[in-house]
C-alpha cells in the first residue's frame, strides 16, 4: 500500500508546482518528488514500519531484536520538529537519519518469518471498517494522483474536491482538497496497518510482548481514527460552510484534550479486544 501511494507521490510532486499542494517549495523530480518522498518515507511508513517490526518482534533472535531496536532510535528523531515539520514538508538532511532507522526495519521484516494464529477473529469488522475507509478516502486519493472529482457524475456530487473554499482563519479562497499527500490518506493506511498486523496478535507467544503488540495496535488504530475524522470532516463538512466546529487536529503528539481522547481510546480498544488473556495463560500452564 504505502509503496503504491510514494509512487504516485514522486510522480505528482514531480509534475505539479508547489502551490497546487501543500507545504512545499521544491519542483521537478529529485527537488520535489523525490524531496517529499523522502519525508513520506519518515512519516507514516516509519509509523508502519515499527508496527510491522513489532508484528514479528516474537519471531526474532535475540541479535535481531537489538537490531530492531536500533531501528527504532534512528527513526525516534521524527518526533522532534528540527527533523520533522507539517509546515515544512522538503526533505532536509536530518530526515536521512530516519530513513536509514526505516531501510534497517525493512531488512529486519523481511527476513522474520511472519506467523499467524490457526483462527483470527474479526475479520468481517475488520473488512468493513476497510470498505468504509476506502470509501472515505476516495477524494485523497484522486489528490495524490494529481485529480479531481470536480464535473464528475455522481463522485462529484459527494464529495467536494478542488472547488474553491473559505475556511476560518484562512483569508484566501483554496481548494477543498489540495493536490498531492494528505494526513488522512496517511492514516487511512496506517489505520489498514494497524487492522491487518492484528491479526498476527493471537500468534505471539510471550505475554508482555502481547501486551506491548497489543497496545500499540490499539493506539494506533485510535490515532488514525482521529486524524482520518479531522481531515474528511475539516474537507467535506466544515469547508462546505454547514458548520464552524471542527474536529481537533491530532496529527502531532501534543498534551491537549484532543491528544487524551486519542490514549484513552487505545487504552480502552487495548482493553477490550488486544490485550493478553491471563486466564487462558494461567490456564495453559
Amino acid at each position: 500500500m504505502f509503496g503504491v501511494v510514494l509512487a504516485a507521490i514522486v510522480v505528482t510532486y514531480s509534475r505539479l508546482p508547489p502551490h497546487e499542494l501543500y507545504n512545499v517549495t521544491g519542483h521537478g523530480l529529485v527537488d520535489g518528488g523525490l524531496s517529499r518522498a523522502v519525508v513520506y518515507v519518515n512519516f507514516p511508513v516509519g509509523l508502519a514500519a515499527m508496527v510491522l517490526l513489532l508484528a514479528v518482534a516474537d519471531q526474532m533472535s535475540r541479535r535481531q531484536r537489538y537490531a530492531a531496536l536500533g531501528a527504532l532510535v534512528l527513526w525516534l528523531p521524527v518526533l522532534s520538529p528540527r527533523v520533522l515539520d507539517e509546515s515544512h514538508l522538503d526533505a532536509r538532511w536530518t530526515n536521512a537519519i530516519p530513513v536509514l532507522g526505516v531501510a534497517l526495519a525493512l531488512a529486519l521484516t523481511v527476513q522474520t518469518r511472519a506467523v499467524r494464529p490457526e483462527r483470527v477473529r474479526g475479520d468481517g469488522a475488520r473488512w468493513a471498517l476497510g470498505a468504509l475507509l476506502l470509501i472515505v478516502a476516495l477524494p485523497w486519493i484522486a489528490a495524490e494522483l494529481g485529480t479531481d472529482f470536480t464535473g464528475i457524475p455522481v463522485l462529484g456530487q459527494i464529495f467536494q474536491t478542488h472547488e474553491l473554499r473559505r475556511q476560518s482563519g484562512v483569508p484566501a479562497l483554496h481548494p477543498a482538497v489540495h493536490y498531492g499527500d494528505h494526513h488522512g490518506l496517511e492514516a487511512a493506511l496506517l489505520l489498514a496497518t494497524a487492522l491487518l498486523t492484528s491479526r498476527m496478535l493471537g500468534a505471539v507467544r510471550g505475554t508482555r510482548l502481547h501486551a506491548a503488540f497489543g497496545f500499540v495496535a490499539a493506539l494506533v488504530i485510535a490515532y488514525a481514527l482521529g486524524n482520518v475524522a479531522n481531515d474528511f470532516w475539516t474537507e467535506q463538512v466544515v469547508k462546505r460552510g454547514w458548520t464552524r466546529w471542527q474536529v481537533p487536529n491530532v496529527l502531532e503528539p501534543r498534551a491537549t484534550w484532543a491528544w487524551l481522547i486519542v490514549l484513552s481510546g487505545g487504552v480502552a480498544l487495548w482493553l477490550l479486544l488486544f490485550r493478553p488473556d491471563t486466564r487462558r495463560e494461567s490456564s495453559l500452564r
